[in-house]
C-alpha cells in the first residue's frame, strides 16, 4: 500500500510539521505530528485543504514535545479540521510521581498551577479535545499510531525529565559545577578548525547535553508494507539511543530507508555512536541506504552543522535540506512536491 512523507516549511527560525499518508490514493489515512510556532499553523492549513481537501480528517495529530515551535501550532489546524485522535504528554499529570523532586514548599495544586500555566498550548489543545467528546492520549514507548510504532520516550524516562524541563519550577538540587565545560567548549573550538574527509569524522562522541524538553521527543518508526521511515522530532542521543535499544528488542533495528535529522541538524542532537545504531557504521559512501530529510528555518543558514550533515552522507545517507518549500518522500502515491537535490559533502566543518 502506498505510503508518503511531507516535511513542511516552519517559517524563519525552528520547529517541524510533518504530514504522513497511508493507504489508497483515493482512500486514505493522515497523521499529523508538529505544527511549527502559532504563525505556521495558518500555513499548514493552506497546505492540507489545497492538496487534501477542506473537509479531511486528520486521523492522529501528535505532539512531539511540548516547545512552542513544535505544539502551538497545532491550535489553528486542530479547530479547523476534524482530528481523530490526539497524542500528546502533558508534564502535570504526573504531580503526584514527581513532586518529591522539587522544594518542600510546592504544594500538588500549586505545582499543577504552575506547570499548566507555562504550557497553556498545550492547555488550550486539551480543551479543544475535550470539547469534542475525547481525552488527549498519552504518547510513550509501545503506542500504535496507525503505521507508526512509538520507540520512545518511555513513561519511565520522560517522569525522570519532567524535573529539569525548562517549564517546570527548579529541582529541590544543586546544580552541578560547570567550570569544566569551559575547557570542553574549548576543545570543541580546536576539532570544529579540523579537515573531514569521507574516512575523517569529526562528530562529537559525546556531546554538550540537548534540553531535556529535547529529551522528550518522541521517536517514531513508521513501518508500511517494506517501507521504513524514522521521525525524530528534537531527540537528542539519549532519545534516539533508547529508540535504538526498543527497536531491537521489537525485532526493527535496521537502516530506515528515511530518516528526519534531528532539531535542524544540531550536533548536540547526535554521536557517532547513535547514528551507528540506526545507520550503520560509516562506508564511505559506498552505497546509499537511505535517504535524510531535514527542515531549517529560512534564516538558519548554519542548519544543518555541516559535520552532522557530513555524518549522514558517509554513512550511505544523501541528505535533502528544506527551508521555503515542502518536501515529499513516497511509495506509491502521486509525485507531488518539488524535487529536492542532495547537499554535496563539507570538507571544511568550521562552520561556528
Amino acid at each position: 500500500m502506498p505510503l508518503a512523507v511531507e516535511f513542511l516549511p516552519v517559517g524563519d527560525s525552528d520547529g517541524d510539521a510533518i504530514l504522513v499518508q497511508w493507504g489508497q490514493e483515493n482512500n486514505y489515512w493522515l497523521n499529523l505530528t508538529d505544527g511549527g510556532y502559532a504563525s505556521i499553523g495558518e500555513s499548514v492549513i493552506e497546505h492540507i485543504e489545497e492538496h487534501y481537501g477542506s473537509d479531511i480528517t486528520i486521523h492522529n495529530m501528535i505532539v512531539s514535545h511540548a516547545d512552542n515551535d513544535h505544539a502551538a501550532g497545532l491550535i489553528p489546524i486542530f479547530k479547523r479540521f476534524k482530528v481523530g485522535a490526539l497524542w500528546m504528554n502533558r508534564p502535570w499529570l504526573y504531580a503526584h510521581e514527581v513532586i518529591g523532586d522539587f522544594h518542600p514548599n510546592w504544594k500538588i495544586a500549586n505545582w499543577i498551577d504552575y506547570v499548566r500555566g507555562e504550557h497553556k498550548y498545550l492547555v488550550e489543545l486539551e480543551d479543544l479535545s475535550r470539547a469534542r467528546g475525547m481525552e488527549p492520549k498519552e504518547v510513550f514507548r509501545g503506542a500504535q499510531i496507525g503505521p507508526s510504532t512509538v520507540l520512545a520516550p518511555s513513561r519511565e524516562r520522560y517522569l525522570q525529565l519532567i524535573p529539569d524541563l525548562d517549564k517546570t519550577p527548579p529541582p529541590y538540587k544543586s546544580d552541578a559545577a560547570a567550570g569544566p565545560r569551559g575547557l570542553f567548549e574549548l576543545a570543541k573550538g580546536v576539532l570544529d578548525r579540523l579537515k573531514e574527509t569521507l574516512h575523517i569524522e569529526t562528530l562529537d562522541p559525546n556531546p554538550p547535553a540537548t534540553s531535556a524538553s529535547n529529551e522528550t521527543s518522541v521517536v517514531q518508526l513508521i513501518s508500511h508494507e517494506n517501507h521504513r521511515v524514522l521521525l525524530t522530532a528534537d531527540a537528542g542521543p539519549q532519545a534516539l539511543t533508547e529508540a535504538a535499544n526498543y527497536a531491537a528488542i521489537l525485532g526493527v533495528l535496521s537502516p530506515p530507508h528515511l530518516i528526519q535529522i534531528p532539531h535542524q541538524g544540531s550536533r548536540r542532537n547526535v554521536s557517532p555512536a547513535v547514528l551507528n545504531a540506526w545507520l550503520g557504521t560509516p562506508n564511505a559512501a559506498a552505497d546509499e541506504r537511505g535517504r535524510a530529510y531535514v527542515m531549517v528555518g529560512a534564516k538558519k543558514p548554519d542548519h544543518p552543522r555541516k559535520k552532522v550533515k557530513n555524518a549522514f552522507i558517509r554513512r550511505g545517507y544523501p541528505v535533502s535540506v528544506g527551508r521555503t518549500v515542502w518536501m515529499r518522500h513516497h511509495w506509491g502515491f502521486d509525485t507531488r512536491g518539488i524535487p529536492l537535490g542532495t547537499e554535496a559533502f563539507s570538507y571544511d566543518v568550521e562552520d561556528d
